[in-house]
């Protein structure tokens, strides 16, 4: 398109020029012509040399010039003004400065057959193209910025959902293993119930991973509907994430408060996998905790996910609070969504993490 459409500019202008001066000139117009043609030609590698073409450009227009001094010197260079332009959108600013001051340097010759007026329109016309150029070069780079930015917001959302599942699912199947093997001889049939408990949560985990790995492959949109049938993690299978641990002989207690049907999916995935971490976290550091409670209320404009334990409270778990891997996830799932979350331990014994989720700006 770009070839197409310069190429066309130059005929029309410079090539018409050429014709009406060369009218009478006798042997000169057929070599004006060629010039001409040969300009169009060399408009085919502007985008990958674009110096070079602009170099050859100049020469070939001043020739045009020479022979036809009734065109002027602007119309004769405008082959190299078009390449001007492409060469300050794909080459750095200091390789194409170069080139316009190299144009600047032959537009005194414009008061040969001209005057002032054209002197000034031979110094504004590849000013205007080298502008036009740089700003077609800002835009190009802001696009790749955005682009760089969006990959690195996608790698980073994914790992933290990666974190999350398999943070949850080892916390879960250690417990489980641990208990497993301190009944494996007194009590067999509980120690199978363990590993069948292990083996459901790690095919369950592997599942959600392929899913999640599924949206980043190339052909996922070729899938058709297989590819969406699991909707994925979401406030409606709180009472499957609660049963995995209640496997592991925590006390698990769910209480839903208000209409949860009809959230953004933002905010159903983020309370979700914000649940989950708490859970992950009461199995993995609250000291003798036993008993979970996970309370999650719709308020119109907002979610609230609270999630405390019985723990006792450990020097080792104060001194997680606000850090790891895991409390900064959550903590940075709700501030992407524009909501807040606290975590710490609470006065009378255990340990609290309180979210609010904004609905109304996500929507």
């Amino acid at each position: 398109m770009l070839w197409w459409s310069s190429a066309a500019l130059v005929l029309a202008v410079l090539g018409t020029s050429v014709l009406v001066a060369g009218t009478g000139r006798g042997g000169r117009l057929p070599v004006a012509e060629v010039l001409v043609l040969a300009q169009v030609g060399a408009l085919r590698w502007q985008t990958r040399a674009p110096l070079p073409v602009l170099a050859a450009h100049a020469a070939t227009g001043l020739t045009v010039w020479a022979l036809l001094p009734t065109v002027t010197l602007t119309g004769a260079l405008l082959a190299a003004q078009v390449t001007l332009c492409v060469a300050a959108a794909v080459r750095p600013p200091r390789a194409s400065a170069r080139a316009l001051v190299a144009l600047w340097a032959v537009a005194p010759l414009a008061l040969v057959t001209g005057g002032t007026a054209d002197l000034v329109l031979c110094l504004l016309a590849p000013a205007l193209a080298w502008t036009l150029g740089q700003w077609r070069r800002t835009q190009q780079e802001r696009a790749r910025a955005d682009l760089r930015r969006a990959l690195a917001e996608e790698r980073e959302r994914l790992a933290r959902e990666v974190h999350d599942v398999v943070a949850h699912t080892l916390s879960v199947m250690v417990v489980q293993a641990g208990a497993a093997d301190d009944v494996f001889t007194e009590q067999p049939a509980q120690a199978r119930q363990a590993l069948r408990a292990i083996e459901t949560g790690a095919r369950s985990a592997l599942g959600e991973l392929r899913s999640m790995l599924r949206a980043f492959r190339p052909d996922a949109e070729e899938e058709g509907p297989a590819a969406t049938r699991d909707p994925g993690p979401r406030l409606a299978r709180l009472a499957e994430l609660a049963d995995s641990v209640r496997a592991t002989g925590t006390t698990v207690h769910v209480r839903h408060e208000g209409n949860l049907d009809g959230l953004p999916a933002a905010v159903d995935l983020a309370a979700y996998r914000i649940v989950q971490e708490a859970l992950t976290n009461a199995l993995r550091h609250a000291a003798d905790a036993d008993e979970v409670s996970v309370r999650v209320t719709a308020e119109g404009d907002c979610v609230r996910v609270t999630v405390t334990d019985n723990g006792r409270t450990a020097h080792g778990r104060v001194a997680m609070t606000g850090a790891g891997r895991g409390l900064v996830g959550m903590k940075e799932r709700a501030r992407l969504l524009g909501g807040t979350l606290s975590a710490g331990p609470r006065p009378g014994g255990g340990f609290e993490v309180a979210a609010r989720l904004p609905v109304e700006r996500v929507s």
